[in-house]
Protein backbone atom coordinates (compact mmCIF):
# COMPACT_ATOMS: atom_id res chain seq x y z
CA UNK A 1 0.00 0.00 0.00
CA UNK A 2 1.62 3.33 -1.00
CA UNK A 3 1.92 5.33 1.94
CA UNK A 4 1.04 9.31 1.72
CA UNK A 5 3.43 12.09 2.72
CA UNK A 6 3.05 13.31 6.16
CA UNK A 7 2.70 16.64 7.47
CA UNK A 8 5.56 19.30 8.19
CA UNK A 9 6.21 19.01 12.21
CA UNK A 10 4.59 22.45 12.65
CA UNK A 11 1.55 20.70 10.59
CA UNK A 12 1.37 18.16 13.18
CA UNK A 13 -2.02 18.75 14.90
CA UNK A 14 -3.24 21.68 12.62
CA UNK A 15 -6.66 20.34 12.10
CA UNK A 16 -7.40 20.71 15.64
CA UNK A 17 -5.21 24.00 15.73
CA UNK A 18 -6.88 25.35 13.21
CA UNK A 19 -10.53 24.76 14.55
CA UNK A 20 -9.79 26.47 17.76
CA UNK A 21 -7.51 29.88 16.46
CA UNK A 22 -8.80 30.77 12.98
CA UNK A 23 -11.89 32.78 11.49
CA UNK A 24 -12.07 34.51 15.10
CA UNK A 25 -11.68 38.51 14.36
CA UNK A 26 -10.61 39.15 18.12
CA UNK A 27 -8.04 41.54 17.69
CA UNK A 28 -10.06 44.95 16.13
CA UNK A 29 -10.97 45.36 12.72
CA UNK A 30 -9.50 43.63 9.73
CA UNK A 31 -9.59 44.33 5.82
CA UNK A 32 -7.38 42.11 2.72
CA UNK A 33 -8.06 42.51 -0.51
CA UNK A 34 -5.72 40.06 -3.30
CA UNK A 35 -5.70 40.17 -6.45
CA UNK A 36 -4.15 38.13 -9.31
CA UNK A 37 -2.88 39.47 -12.94
CA UNK A 38 -2.31 36.95 -15.98
CA UNK A 39 0.87 37.06 -15.90
CA UNK A 40 1.03 34.93 -12.47
CA UNK A 41 1.74 38.03 -10.33
CA UNK A 42 -0.50 37.87 -6.84
CA UNK A 43 -0.64 41.06 -4.46
CA UNK A 44 -2.22 41.67 -0.84
CA UNK A 45 -3.08 44.47 0.99
CA UNK A 46 -3.79 43.59 4.33
CA UNK A 47 -4.68 45.79 7.56
CA UNK A 48 -5.96 45.56 11.32
CA UNK A 49 -7.05 48.42 13.38
CA UNK A 50 -6.28 47.37 17.24
CA UNK A 51 -9.29 47.53 19.50
CA UNK A 52 -7.11 48.67 22.19
CA UNK A 53 -4.53 50.97 20.86
CA UNK A 54 -6.39 51.85 17.64
CA UNK A 55 -3.41 51.52 15.82
CA UNK A 56 -3.42 50.40 12.44
CA UNK A 57 -0.83 48.10 11.38
CA UNK A 58 -0.34 46.56 7.41
CA UNK A 59 1.34 45.21 4.60
CA UNK A 60 1.47 45.13 1.18
CA UNK A 61 2.70 42.27 -0.89
CA UNK A 62 3.68 41.31 -4.51
CA UNK A 63 4.19 37.63 -5.01
CA UNK A 64 5.58 36.45 -8.57
CA UNK A 65 5.16 32.67 -9.09
CA UNK A 66 6.73 30.74 -12.25
CA UNK A 67 5.10 27.20 -11.99
CA UNK A 68 6.77 25.65 -14.78
CA UNK A 69 10.22 26.12 -13.35
CA UNK A 70 9.15 25.84 -9.40
CA UNK A 71 10.16 29.85 -8.49
CA UNK A 72 8.20 31.80 -6.55
CA UNK A 73 9.36 35.17 -5.64
CA UNK A 74 7.58 37.30 -2.22
CA UNK A 75 8.48 40.84 -1.86
CA UNK A 76 6.66 42.76 1.44
CA UNK A 77 6.67 46.13 3.13
CA UNK A 78 5.10 46.34 6.20
CA UNK A 79 3.72 49.91 8.30
CA UNK A 80 6.41 49.31 10.80
CA UNK A 81 9.18 49.89 7.55
CA UNK A 82 10.03 46.16 7.49
CA UNK A 83 11.06 45.26 3.73
CA UNK A 84 10.79 41.16 3.38
CA UNK A 85 12.50 39.41 0.84
CA UNK A 86 11.25 35.60 0.24
CA UNK A 87 12.70 32.98 -2.84
CA UNK A 88 11.33 29.69 -3.05
CA UNK A 89 12.85 27.31 -5.61
CA UNK A 90 10.61 23.80 -6.00
CA UNK A 91 11.59 20.33 -7.31
CA UNK A 92 14.58 21.92 -9.67
CA UNK A 93 17.58 20.12 -8.15
CA UNK A 94 15.78 17.14 -6.46
CA UNK A 95 12.31 15.95 -6.70
CA UNK A 96 10.60 16.82 -3.52
CA UNK A 97 13.64 19.24 -2.38
CA UNK A 98 12.33 23.24 -1.78
CA UNK A 99 14.95 25.73 -1.07
CA UNK A 100 13.81 28.97 0.36
CA UNK A 101 15.81 32.14 1.78
CA UNK A 102 13.78 34.50 3.21
CA UNK A 103 15.51 37.90 4.90
CA UNK A 104 14.23 41.16 6.19
CA UNK A 105 15.90 44.87 6.56
CA UNK A 106 14.34 47.40 9.07
CA UNK A 107 16.10 50.37 7.67
CA UNK A 108 16.16 52.82 10.95
CA UNK A 109 17.91 50.31 12.64
CA UNK A 110 19.42 48.67 9.96
CA UNK A 111 17.99 45.61 11.78
CA UNK A 112 18.56 42.43 9.28
CA UNK A 113 17.50 38.73 9.40
CA UNK A 114 18.03 35.77 6.66
CA UNK A 115 16.67 32.20 7.22
CA UNK A 116 18.08 29.60 4.68
CA UNK A 117 15.44 26.60 4.81
CA UNK A 118 15.70 23.43 3.19
CA UNK A 119 12.31 21.25 2.78
CA UNK A 120 12.58 17.70 1.70
CA UNK A 121 9.26 15.56 1.07
CA UNK A 122 8.63 11.68 0.13
CA UNK A 123 6.24 9.15 1.05
CA UNK A 124 6.26 8.21 4.59
CA UNK A 125 8.72 11.23 5.32
CA UNK A 126 8.72 15.07 5.62
CA UNK A 127 11.94 16.43 6.57
CA UNK A 128 13.15 20.43 7.26
CA UNK A 129 16.29 22.29 8.11
CA UNK A 130 16.81 25.96 8.85
CA UNK A 131 20.13 28.16 9.68
CA UNK A 132 19.47 31.40 10.78
CA UNK A 133 22.60 32.99 9.20
CA UNK A 134 22.68 36.35 11.45
CA UNK A 135 20.94 35.39 15.13
CA UNK A 136 23.98 32.84 16.26
CA UNK A 137 23.80 31.28 13.94
CA UNK A 138 21.82 28.67 14.90
CA UNK A 139 20.19 25.36 12.92
CA UNK A 140 17.03 24.08 13.38
CA UNK A 141 16.00 20.63 11.74
CA UNK A 142 13.31 18.83 12.15
CA UNK A 143 11.32 15.39 10.90
CA UNK A 144 8.00 13.63 10.68
CA UNK A 145 7.89 10.08 9.52
CA UNK A 146 4.57 7.88 8.81
CA UNK A 147 3.04 4.62 8.19
CA UNK A 148 -0.26 3.54 7.83
CA UNK A 149 -1.86 6.79 9.55
CA UNK A 150 0.91 7.15 12.89
CA UNK A 151 3.03 9.70 12.71
CA UNK A 152 5.91 10.72 14.82
CA UNK A 153 7.83 13.62 14.62
CA UNK A 154 10.98 15.72 16.30
CA UNK A 155 12.46 18.88 16.18
CA UNK A 156 15.55 20.28 17.61
CA UNK A 157 17.68 23.61 17.60
CA UNK A 158 21.55 23.97 17.24
CA UNK A 159 23.66 26.82 18.59
CA UNK A 160 26.71 26.67 16.77
CA UNK A 161 28.63 29.81 19.00
CA UNK A 162 27.75 27.73 22.25
CA UNK A 163 27.97 24.10 20.42
CA UNK A 164 24.97 22.67 22.37
CA UNK A 165 21.32 21.72 21.79
CA UNK A 166 18.76 24.72 23.05
CA UNK A 167 15.74 23.52 22.14
CA UNK A 168 14.25 20.03 21.47
CA UNK A 169 10.49 18.97 21.09
CA UNK A 170 8.72 14.96 20.21
CA UNK A 171 5.27 14.26 18.89
CA UNK A 172 2.93 11.82 17.86
CA UNK A 173 0.05 11.34 16.13
CA UNK A 174 -2.54 9.30 14.12
CA UNK A 175 -4.41 10.65 11.43
CA UNK A 176 -7.92 8.91 9.87
CA UNK A 177 -9.81 9.92 7.22
CA UNK A 178 -12.27 11.83 9.72
CA UNK A 179 -10.15 12.14 12.92
CA UNK A 180 -6.78 13.12 14.08
CA UNK A 181 -5.08 12.43 17.51
CA UNK A 182 -1.92 14.60 18.46
CA UNK A 183 0.48 14.83 21.62
CA UNK A 184 3.45 17.19 22.01
CA UNK A 185 6.37 17.38 24.43
CA UNK A 186 7.56 20.83 23.51
CA UNK A 187 10.18 23.23 25.10
CA UNK A 188 12.30 20.83 25.99
CA UNK A 189 9.90 18.72 27.15
CA UNK A 190 8.87 20.70 30.10
CA UNK A 191 5.29 22.02 28.01
CA UNK A 192 2.65 18.69 27.09
CA UNK A 193 -0.48 19.11 25.08
CA UNK A 194 -2.29 16.79 23.69
CA UNK A 195 -5.61 17.46 20.79
CA UNK A 196 -8.10 16.03 18.76
CA UNK A 197 -9.97 16.74 15.76
CA UNK A 198 -13.09 14.69 14.07
CA UNK A 199 -15.31 15.70 11.44
CA UNK A 200 -18.77 14.36 12.66
CA UNK A 201 -19.93 14.67 9.20
CA UNK A 202 -19.74 16.59 6.23
CA UNK A 203 -21.41 19.76 8.35
CA UNK A 204 -20.12 19.56 11.96
CA UNK A 205 -16.63 19.04 13.22
CA UNK A 206 -15.42 19.54 16.39
CA UNK A 207 -11.90 19.63 18.55
CA UNK A 208 -10.18 20.35 21.82
CA UNK A 209 -6.77 20.82 22.95
CA UNK A 210 -5.03 20.57 26.78
CA UNK A 211 -1.71 21.78 27.78
CA UNK A 212 0.24 21.18 30.78
CA UNK A 213 3.20 23.52 31.38
CA UNK A 214 5.49 21.43 34.29
CA UNK A 215 7.39 25.04 35.24
CA UNK A 216 4.30 26.81 35.90
CA UNK A 217 3.55 28.18 39.52
CA UNK A 218 -0.06 25.98 39.21
CA UNK A 219 -0.51 22.20 38.46
CA UNK A 220 -3.58 23.33 36.19
CA UNK A 221 -4.21 21.57 32.68
CA UNK A 222 -5.68 24.46 30.04
CA UNK A 223 -7.92 23.00 28.13
CA UNK A 224 -10.07 24.43 25.12
CA UNK A 225 -13.01 22.60 23.21
CA UNK A 226 -14.68 23.89 20.19
CA UNK A 227 -16.96 23.23 17.13
CA UNK A 228 -17.80 24.11 13.60
CA UNK A 229 -20.75 24.04 11.73
CA UNK A 230 -22.04 25.12 8.24
CA UNK A 231 -25.47 26.78 7.68
CA UNK A 232 -24.77 26.15 3.67
CA UNK A 233 -22.38 26.44 1.33
CA UNK A 234 -21.59 29.74 2.10
CA UNK A 235 -21.82 30.20 5.48
CA UNK A 236 -20.61 28.66 8.63
CA UNK A 237 -20.45 29.36 12.29
CA UNK A 238 -17.81 28.50 14.96
CA UNK A 239 -17.93 28.23 18.98
CA UNK A 240 -15.39 27.45 21.53
CA UNK A 241 -14.93 28.11 25.28
CA UNK A 242 -11.96 27.15 27.39
CA UNK A 243 -11.31 26.25 31.33
CA UNK A 244 -11.00 29.70 32.16
CA UNK A 245 -14.40 30.83 31.35
CA UNK A 246 -13.29 32.02 27.39
CA UNK A 247 -15.98 31.95 25.29
CA UNK A 248 -16.00 32.68 21.83
CA UNK A 249 -18.15 33.12 18.61
CA UNK A 250 -17.33 32.91 15.18
CA UNK A 251 -19.66 33.94 12.16
CA UNK A 252 -18.66 33.68 8.79
CA UNK A 253 -20.59 34.79 5.48
CA UNK A 254 -19.56 34.42 1.86
CA UNK A 255 -21.17 37.76 0.46
CA UNK A 256 -20.61 36.71 -2.75
CA UNK A 257 -17.93 35.39 -5.06
CA UNK A 258 -14.22 36.76 -3.73
CA UNK A 259 -15.98 38.47 -0.72
CA UNK A 260 -16.21 37.11 2.34
CA UNK A 261 -17.24 38.29 6.13
CA UNK A 262 -16.25 37.35 9.45
CA UNK A 263 -17.79 38.38 12.79
CA UNK A 264 -16.19 37.44 16.21
CA UNK A 265 -16.97 38.23 19.66
CA UNK A 266 -15.24 36.71 23.09
CA UNK A 267 -17.14 36.79 26.43
CA UNK A 268 -15.58 35.93 29.72
CA UNK A 269 -18.07 34.51 31.31
CA UNK A 270 -16.85 35.07 34.86
CA UNK A 271 -17.20 38.64 34.07
CA UNK A 272 -20.40 39.12 32.44
CA UNK A 273 -21.27 42.06 34.08
CA UNK A 274 -18.30 43.84 34.30
CA UNK A 275 -17.37 46.50 30.83
CA UNK A 276 -13.58 46.20 31.44
CA UNK A 277 -11.66 43.73 33.80
CA UNK A 278 -10.94 45.15 37.28
CA UNK A 279 -8.09 47.49 37.82
CA UNK A 280 -6.94 47.41 33.88
CA UNK A 281 -9.67 49.95 31.94
CA UNK A 282 -9.29 47.16 29.21
CA UNK A 283 -12.75 45.47 28.28
CA UNK A 284 -13.18 42.49 29.85
CA UNK A 285 -15.35 41.05 26.19
CA UNK A 286 -13.95 41.41 23.00
CA UNK A 287 -15.49 42.16 19.37
CA UNK A 288 -13.87 42.18 16.02
CA UNK A 289 -14.35 41.79 12.38
CA UNK A 290 -12.47 40.86 8.92
CA UNK A 291 -13.60 41.59 5.58
CA UNK A 292 -11.71 39.65 3.02
CA UNK A 293 -11.71 40.92 -1.22
CA UNK A 294 -10.38 38.53 -3.47
CA UNK A 295 -10.42 38.53 -7.49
Amino acid sequence: MAQATPPSWKDLGKSASDLLSKDYPLVGNQLEVKTRAPNNVAFKVAGTRDAKSNLIAGDIEGKYTDPKNGVTFTQTWTTTNILKTQVELENQIAKGLKLDIATSLLPATQGKTALVTAIYKQPSLHTRAVLDVLKGPTFTADAVVGRDGFLFGAESTYSVPSGSITRYAVGLGYAAPSYTVTLHGLSNLSVFSASYYHKVNKDVEAGAKAIWDSKSTTSNVGLEVGTKAYLDNTAFVKAKINNAGIFVLGFTQALRPGVKASFGVALDTQKLNEVSAAGTGVSAHKVGTSLVFEA
